[in-house]
């Protein structure tokens, strides 16, 4: 006898059905899965028997030969949330029990007692189970509040094999997870970190503020202890806060990636990342045998930060070229080639040279020219050419570091970066884009249209400080976002004077 369940794969960001097939006849015991099982699919057969074995049923070491087929064969299947629609699957092929799972996918791992543990990327499995039209997902409580923010869908939170059984034979139902209240997801956050605390560093608040308003990358550079670390830790606390949509792509990557928090429905806060520069290039972009997300992906609509720059190797580096460009990261192995979001706000910091005083006008620096260039060297034009926003962070002078005065609080710098990234939601609502860092040149033509007196500017600054085509693409881009703060509808002389002063390199 034969039985189909319903189960779920997912590649990339991306779902799609399986169905769990199971045969059995008489004959020696044999128990074998098949469709490009994995390693854990493969040692599924195991918890399968120990769980249904001490769950009260006949297990399959004792139903002569088995056969397993997941399908579509020719996808590889990985991980163990097969393990329930797989038992259910042997299940009904013995006739233990009898019940109508059509329109119903099953997805969750077992473990030996029959109790139901959880697995990663439940969220994509539910938004293919909405676009499918599936009348219910069964999935590990563990899981129920990150499922159940996809709404019109019937969540059943399953703790053991027993309940889920129960509650198949209509003895005792199983009560629906109930819809997550966003309100309560997007409370307002509380930061360790305002700018208020941060002594000085006018300029380099400024370049963040725009950063923030616009989506734009920032470059930090001076000498150490001048604040750089503290300032891109203070970054989040000036960001916006994200919209519904934005959050979806988050925790999708975080459920697929395997670090959402137990029982958390949706991340409401921005992803700060913070690698290390001895990071590989692989936990950077992501891959692996199965290719998972890296550090850019998990930084998407957050904050990439990369201290001590140069310190990366040169050739992990080159790896932000694509990404920086287009927002998305393309990693191609022998098993697969998928694409991952990794659309983040990149903020690197580093030192003028390996002493850090080349541009202290009072330290000396200890450093050979040579040995100034080669530090500079590690990063190459093409990836300096992608950051926006090159920003001077000096040396804070004693009667700084001491003054009573309070500077601005986050919360006020907060609300002018919503007013301006509001007003771009307004401008982009008909196109796929959220920012102005996103724009591409015929989005530049429509909304950035310059005028006589901005094109001379801008036609020699072009030519004095020899800007690539990208370079004077991006310049238009950080004038939109300033005109933005400044309430602005059209970009003027001074928003297009102060973008072009970030493009000047400050190492």
């Amino acid at each position: 006898m034969s039985s189909r369940v319903l189960s779920a794969a997912t590649l990339g960001l991306q779902s799609f059905p399986i169905e769990i097939e199971a045969d059995t006849h008489s004959g020696l015991h044999t128990f074998t899965i098949v469709g490009l099982p994995d390693a854990a699919v493969k040692e599924a057969k195991d918890r399968v028997d120990s769980a249904i074995k001490n769950s009260g049923f006949k297990p399959p070491h004792r139903c002569g030969h088995i056969t397993i087929n997941l399908a579509p064969a020719d996808v590889r299947k990985e991980g163990p949330l097969y393990d329930l629609p797989i038992a259910l699957s042997f299940l009904l092929a013995t006739s233990q029990i009898k019940t109508d799972l059509a329109n119903k996918i099953f997805v969750g791992e077992l473990s030996l007692n029959g109790e139901i543990r959880p697995v990663n990327g439940i969220l994509p499995v539910a938004l293919m189970a909405k676009e499918k039209k599936m009348a219910e997902l069964f999935v590990p409580f563990g899981n129920a509040r990150e499922a159940s923010i996809v709404s019109d869908l019937t969540v059943i939170p399953i703790k053991n094999l027993n309940e889920l059984i129960a509650h198949l034979l209509g003895e005792k139902r199983i009560s629906p997870e109930p819809p997550q209240d966003l309100a309560d997801i997007f409370e307002p956050q509380n930061y360790t970190a305002d700018m208020a605390y941060i002594k000085g560093q006018e300029y380099a608040k400024r370049a963040l503020e725009i950063a923030a308003a616009g989506g734009h990358n920032v470059l930090l550079s001076g000498p150490p202890g001048s604040g750089k670390t503290l300032l891109a830790r203070t970054f989040p606390s000036i960001l916006p806060p994200l919209i519904f949509s934005e959050a979806l792509e988050i925790t999708k990557i975080f459920s697929i990636a395997g670090k959402l928090e137990p029982r958390k429905a949706l991340i409401s806060e921005r992803p700060f990342r913070s690698p290390h520069h001895s990071a590989s290039a692989v936990s950077l972009v992501g891959g692996g045998q199965f290719p998972r997300p890296g550090e850019i992906s998990l930084a998407h609509r957050g904050i990439l930060f990369l201290d001590e720059f140069p310190e990366f190797s040169r050739s992990v580096l080159e790896n932000l070229r694509q990404p920086l460009e287009d927002g998305m990261i393309s990693v191609s192995r022998a098993q697969a080639s998928l694409t991952f979001p990794a659309r983040f706000t990149l903020i690197a910091a580093m030192n003028p040279c390996p002493c850090g005083n080349a541009s202290d006008p009072e330290k000396l620096c200890s450093c050979t020219p040579a040995a100034i260039v080669k530090y500079q060297r590690k990063i190459s034009g093409p990836i300096l050419d992608r950051i926006d926003i090159h920003a001077e962070v000096p040396r804070m002078k004693f009667e700084k570091l001491t003054e009573k005065k309070v500077a601005e609080e986050s919360q006020s710098i907060r609300e002018r970066v919503k007013a301006a990234r509001e007003r771009q939601l307004a401008r982009f609502k008909d196109l796929d884009i959220i920012s102005n860092s996103e724009m591409q040149n015929q989005h530049i033509k429509i909304f950035c249209d310059l005028q006589e007196k901005e094109m001379d500017i801008l036609r020699q600054a072009v030519n004095q400080l020899h800007l690539s085509a990208r370079a004077f693409h991006r310049i238009i881009k950080i004038s939109r976002t300033i005109a933005d703060l400044a309430g602005a509808e059209t970009i003027e002389v001074p928003h297009l004077a102060e973008a072009i002063q970030y493009r000047q390199r400050q190492i």
